[in-house]
């Protein structure tokens, strides 16, 4: 009996720790931050958030939204976990001065409620690649698919359509007034205590939601979300991929896998992870790894200056082209690229770099030792006895056994060391101890 009673007295205790759902007429509110480019990880984020409260028993999830777009696909699963949500979900383009455009507006618009604070905006940039000609029929492709779906998603939740797509087709945005008066957003709230209180009452897929007085639960990015979500911008990436490059010049101007090298690894491994999130040219890519060949052969060929300035051209372009895919990039993208001050910086850090730096490296690479035995190559002393071929030498005031490598030397004449293995040197007859023919 008392086993049994231990055992319920556990199970008891079990219950009362696992998480207790919540009715949803006096449930929970979660609230979801996005803020930056949208990426697969926001997207997982945001799938992961829809789980979490539907396990706790929320009635309404929140995504507070400040973004100037991202990849189509994350935006897509995005779009498609939102309209298939168990529960209300309210998209608030928050706080003050923030944005929703192009891929941002699809999202906005997949929501049972869209709300926006003052000062904010909504809609579509059509990025065009930088500098380049892309095929009309290409980008009407990729324009009409989006258009399509925007159009689509907008007619679900009974939002302007029409405004949606010109949106998107013409590059359309406008201010949280004019969104509420055409019909894309349900509401205004200043901050997320008068979204609560407006959203009191308020009647989503047949709920009505109560919401006054319920303290939202706010639930953040886990650490490897975060991690990847701060990699993805744009300065980021490129500043790892740089920085990636400079350990890499170190490493090639003192070879044996040191700590610089490890480095360099570690830092292109984690900035091609966040490249990878973005729209890359890859011609861009080409030019930055043309400007490290440079640096290294300037490195290697002492000739750091011409090489390490020739290197800036198209380490500058290549950066400057980084984000400017030569394809058409679809409406949802954002338009992303470098600071041109890191661009400046970086380019900066490099020759100096690459010509102070590294250029004190490669002298005291290629300097002779300045301890140990090693240091006596090249010096002179005295044979103590006959070298025929082995015998005993002075050199720097000491005593060594030695070997000739250029025939018998005599006691007495000057020898030179030529090389050194163990305790033994190998020693020549020194050229000014030389005998006349």
């Amino acid at each position: 009996m008392k086993r049994y009673a231990l055992l319920l007295v556990l199970m008891g205790l079990i219950l009362t720790w696992l998480p207790q759902p919540v009715q949803a007429s006096n449930g929970a509110i979660m609230v979801l931050e996005i803020e930056g480019v949208i990426n697969p990880f926001t997207a997982r984020y945001l799938e992961r958030g829809l789980r979490l409260a539907e396990q706790r028993g929320a009635q309404l999830i929140i995504i507070t939204l400040d973004t100037p777009g991202g990849l189509e696909s994350s935006m897509r699963e995005m779009v498609q976990a939102l309209l298939e949500a168990p529960l209300p979900t309210v998209v608030y383009v928050a706080p003050q001065g923030a944005r929703a455009t192009s891929a941002g507006l699809f999202v906005l618009l997949a929501a049972d409620v869209a709300a926006m604070a003052p000062a904010t905006h909504v809609g579509a940039a059509h990025p065009v690649p930088l500098g380049v000609e892309i095929s009309d029929v290409m980008d009407e492709k990729a324009t009409s698919d989006a258009a399509a779906l925007v159009r689509s998603v907008a007619t679900q939740r009974g939002r302007n359509a029409e405004w949606a797509e010109r949106a998107v087709r013409e590059s359309l945005s406008v201010t949280a007034d004019e969104a509420l008066e055409i019909n894309i957003i349900d509401l205004i709230a200043n901050d997320l205590d008068a979204l609560l209180r407006e959203l009191d009452g308020y009647e989503v897929a047949g709920r009505t939601l109560r919401t006054a007085g319920v303290l939202p639960q706010v639930q953040a990015m886990n650490l490897s979300e975060r991690f990847f979500h701060i990699i993805t911008e744009p300065n980021i990436a490129y500043l790892l991929l740089s920085l990636g490059t400079l350990m890499l010049l170190a490493e090639l101007a003192d070879p044996g896998l040191s700590v610089a090298g490890m480095g360099a690894v570690v830092a292109y491994i984690i900035a091609f992870m966040g490249l990878g999130s973005l729209p890359l040219n890859w011609a861009a890519v080409g030019l930055l790894a043309l400007a490290v060949v440079f640096f290294v052969v300037g490195l290697l060929t002492d000739t750091e200056v011409v090489l390490s300035v020739a290197g800036l051209v198209p380490f500058i372009l290549g950066s400057l082209l980084l984000f400017a895919p030569f394809t058409p990039t679809s409406p949802a993208a954002p338009v992303v690229r470098v600071s041109p001050w890191l661009i400046g910086f970086m380019a900066v850090a490099m020759l100096a770099f690459s010509y102070l730096v590294l250029r004190a490296i490669l002298a005291a690479a290629r300097r002779p030792p300045q301890a140990g035995a090693q240091r006596l190559v090249g010096m002179t002393g005295v044979a103590l006895t006959d070298l025929m071929p082995t015998g005993q030498v002075r050199v720097d005031l000491q005593d060594w056994s030695a070997v000739s490598v250029a025939g018998d030397i005599r006691a007495g004449e000057t020898v030179r060391v030529a090389s050194i293995s163990g305790v033994r040197l190998y020693v020549e007859r020194a050229p000014s101890a030389a005998p006349e023919a």
